[in-house]
């Protein structure tokens, strides 16, 4: 009987004690709302703000972060002091130091993303929009946040990369300058002067609307091929992937079209077979001789 009066005494005293609260509860409740709608405002107003700079898209959404987690930080502790009148900025300090390590342990990724993230938004490259590769992933940056990026494909799928990936390793941006420089292997057969190949070459690419003539292209004769001297043209034009399949496309049928008014061939691979004995042909229509 004593540990169920005991029990009952413990149960209507934290009944009580939660009616009393319940002022402290409402009150608290208000200011997280309150804490909401000054979030947002606060954050409209930041873009107001940034929207007037040239900042980079990957550094607003930063700054509408950083704004919106100290308005909740101050907001949720204030509440909190309502509720618990005895927390103060030192108690409240002192407890998470306790369980920061417990804390770092267990949420070990989500804190690596997280100042991934922070790094990306703050350094220079690889800005919303561009074309990346990194880690087998190409596609454009649509959005950053403070834990993950999305990266379209250029198939049309959309690929959710956390920061930690991004920031540790190796990241192509293909789209840092508005042009770069592509390539293709043009073989001609070895009875062509090669001199005169090459100018025909250059011609036919100098003469394509995509490519940038005036950073100059490259016609290097670059190997002896099984059944052809190889050359290496190289050229500057768009840098996305879209325009380098177009100029990459015009150059291809440029060449073939000024190779063939030329009379200049590209073979096909030949083969040559060489046999040690001396093999039998027989004469055509002679039926006497069996066939070989």
């Amino acid at each position: 009987m004593n540990y169920i009066e005991t029990l009952r005494a413990q149960l209507q005293e934290m009944a009580e004690g939660f009616v009393e609260s319940l002022p402290s509860l409402a009150i608290a409740l208000f200011i997280v709302i309150i804490t909401w709608i000054v979030a947002r405002f606060a954050v409209k107003i930041s873009d107001m703000i940034v929207g007037r700079t040239e900042i980079r898209a990957s550094l607003k959404n930063l700054v509408d972060t950083a704004v919106r987690l100290t308005i909740w930080i101050i907001g949720l502790f204030v509440a909190a002091v309502v509720v618990i009148p005895d927390l103060t900025p030192a108690s409240l300090l002192a407890g998470l130091g306790i369980g920061a390590v417990a804390i770092g342990f267990a949420f070990q990724d989500i804190f690596e993303n997280f100042f991934a993230g922070i790094l990306i938004m703050l350094r220079e490259k690889m800005r919303i929009g561009d074309i990346i590769e990194c880690e087998g992933i190409t596609g454009k940056v649509e959005h950053i946040t403070l834990r993950e990026t999305h990266v379209r494909k250029l198939s049309g799928e959309l690929t959710v990369v956390p920061n930690s990936i991004l920031f540790k390793n190796p990241v192509e941006i293909f789209t840092d300058e508005d042009q770069r420089r592509h390539e293709v292997v043009v073989g001609v057969s070895y009875d062509t002067n090669l001199d005169h190949a090459a100018t025909v070459i250059r011609r036919a690419v100098e003469g394509i609307d995509d490519v940038l003539a005036s950073k100059g292209i490259d016609i290097f004769a670059q190997e002896f091929n099984s059944s052809s001297v190889d050359f290496l043209v190289r050229w500057w034009a768009g840098s996305t992937p879209r325009s380098g399949w177009e100029s990459k496309d015009k150059v291809v049928r440029g060449i073939k079209s000024a190779l063939d008014e030329a009379g200049i061939e590209i073979p096909f691979p030949y083969v040559t077979h060489t046999f040690k004995e001396t093999v039998p042909v027989s004469k055509l229509g002679d039926s006497s001789k069996p066939t070989p």
